[in-house]
């Protein structure tokens, strides 16, 4: 095997479409998203409303949690790209599996509540936010985690149980938090939980893991319509996949290992 080859399975499943991690256009997209998501917590800090100064602050927002991890995510992601550490780029699409989805429900709940009533996302003394901040904080996170999963990792291997178990966690932890800042403040962040009352709250966070589990399985699914040539795979030698995996949990000489078996059974 040559060492050409040997490098392209250290980094790069063999249905990923794109190099990553990568010195090249994976930390381009990792810089542009954290430039995006610094603009966010810095524009909070620059027009500073009551929630500044509540209980829980910011974080009281979903909005605020899915930005935070998203940042998480895009950081040890630009660190994998710089070190080109395996080990930091598995831990990115680990994070992967819970920011992208979660992101995808916050574009989805915001947008869909905001067409149908501004108020109910946003309360009567909340300023108005300008479009290039609202589309920072509830649209560019999701934009980005779905091109860093569609073009520079690895397929989700999740099913859906362990999705909806990681929703659910999710939606009842967040629920949790959400009454206590409640009970300190004595408002919700979002005039709707008002609305609902506690059964329609309830329903609401149900729904929201139910949709969170959903964004997950359509993410496999464009993944796969993405990476057309993932549906070759099977019309390649097996032993590609298999370097990858022996790779990521061991050393190179486990790739070279496989090829030999591989070269072996060719030829017997």
């Amino acid at each position: 095997m040559s060492t050409k080859t040997a490098q392209e399975l250290l980094l790069r499943h063999p249905q990923q479409r794109l190099d990553s991690p990568s010195r090249g256009t994976s930390a381009a997209l990792h810089l542009l998203g954290l430039s995006s998501f610094a603009y966010s917590f810095w524009w909070l800090e620059a027009n500073p409303n009551p929630v500044n100064d509540s209980y829980g602050r910011h974080f009281q927002h979903l909005t605020i949690l899915g930005l935070t991890l998203a940042t998480l995510t895009f950081v040890i992601g630009l660190l994998a790209d710089i070190t080109m550490s395996t080990r930091l780029f598995r831990v990115k699409n680990i994070l992967s599996v819970t920011s992208a989805p979660m992101e995808v429900l916050i574009s989805i709940l915001y947008w869909g509540l905001k067409g149908v009533d501004e108020s109910l996302v946003l309360p009567d003394w909340a300023p108005r936010i300008p479009f290039g901040a609202d589309f920072s904080f509830h649209a560019a996170p999701s934009i980005a985690l779905i091109l860093d999963l569609l073009f520079f990792s690895p397929p989700y291997t999740v099913s859906v149980l362990p999705a909806l178990g990681i929703s659910s966690g999710i939606a009842v932890s967040y629920w949790f938090w959400v009454e206590e800042c409640y009970r300190h403040n004595g408002w919700y962040p979002y005039p709707i939980f008002d609305v609902l009352g506690t059964t329609g709250r309830a329903g609401l966070f149900a729904g929201s893991a139910v949709v969170m589990t959903c964004s997950t399985l359509c993410l496999k699914w464009m993944y796969n319509r993405v990476n057309v040539h993932a549906q070759d795979l099977k019309n390649k030698p097996t032993y590609d996949a298999m370097a990858y995996t022996f790779t990521h949990q061991g050393t190179e000489d486990s790739v070279q290992k496989v090829r030999d078996q591989a070269d072996r059974r060719s030829y017997s």
